[in-house]
């Protein structure tokens, strides 16, 4: 899958830094951060833009909406996907 030239999706390991909680928190507010089983992150330029989390019981997608439409939400999915 082609992405931006700028985009890159990644899972992050679990406990997730205080930088990437603070995106996650920012993008996700009602996800349960403290019980994360998995988390892929897109970062365009150093920012978190999007982000697909997974706990027991739940799942949440957010994507900022100017970089909607573009195959990130795809490359979230399937990140998330490889790792569960």
């Amino acid at each position: 899958m082609s992405l931006p030239a700028r985009v890159r999706v990644t899972c992050p390991p679990l406990p997730l830094a205080p930088a990437l909680r603070i995106a996650a928190a920012r993008l996700c507010p009602d996800a349960p951060l403290d019980r994360l089983t998995t988390a892929a992150l897109a970062i365009a330029g150093g920012a978190v833009i999007g982000a697909h989390l997974l706990w027991d019981g739940g799942e949440v997608q957010f994507l900022e909406t100017g970089w909607r439409w573009r195959g990130i939400e795809e490359a979230l999915a399937q990140e998330v996907a490889k790792e569960s």
